[in-house]
């Protein structure tokens, strides 16, 4: 009788890494480049439906870019912007989250994204909630071998929770947390109801187009 809160997207480093590559840049100079745009990127917004998506359902989206012009049409405007926007995607389903009763006050990443220190704190700032990294850097191995543990210990008999071994064995690296920035909350905001609408609006433009280029 219990269940997981689970939010499941189609679409992050999706993104990053299709920038990253036409740009061909490393992930360091990746970095770099977003990291000479402020928060917002100068209103250049993703929408990041890039394989479709799961949440919000928009099995038919499509990546599209709104606010590309001169000013923005920069590489440093697309590598911020594509982090920006998928994040703010994976907010839409973490305030679905919290609309049933699950807030988040802290926020654990893991992988490769986690190492980028500028896209820690776009997460903050989005979020609005503390983020942090593990001490081990592959939290989904490191957690599947917990869970084995807790098995192993379980079949010898020995009464313990999951919880009692991820308080004892998980660590967090403290020196990489980030906290939200109150210039650049509001900023997000206004930018997350604009992709909000743009979500909404879009599902019969992305019907029609799939239907145009054949993949009914």
């Amino acid at each position: 009788n219990r269940w997981l809160p689970l939010l499941c997207t189609m679409n992050v480093t999706v993104a990053t890494e299709m920038v990253r590559e036409h740009y061909g840049l490393s992930h360091a100079q990746y970095e770099k480049a977003a990291a000479k745009v402020g928060a917002g990127s100068d209103g250049l917004i993703l929408l990041p439906y890039l394989e479709g998506e799961r949440t919000p359902n928009v099995p038919e989206g499509t990546g599209v870019w709104l606010g590309a012009n001169t000013r923005t049409h920069r590489q440093g405007h697309f590598a911020r912007a594509a982090m920006e926007g998928v994040t703010m995607g994976m907010n839409y389903g973490l305030r679905r989250l919290a609309d049933l009763g699950v807030k988040a006050k802290q926020i654990r990443v893991t992988g490769g994204g986690a190492n980028s220190k500028l896209w820690r704190q776009i997460m903050a700032d989005i979020f609005n909630a503390e983020v942090v990294t593990l001490a081990v850097g592959e939290g989904a191995a490191y957690g599947a071998a917990l869970q084995a543990m807790w098995c192993v210990v379980r079949n010898r008999g020995e009464k313990v929770s999951i919880s009692d071994l991820s308080d004892r064995f998980v660590k967090l690296n403290d020196r990489e947390t980030a906290r939200p920035q109150g210039n650049n909350l509001a900023v997000y905001r206004e930018i997350q109801a604009i992709q909000d609408q743009m979500s909404a609006n879009l599902r019969g433009v992305f019907a029609a187009h799939r239907k145009f280029v054949g993949c009914e």
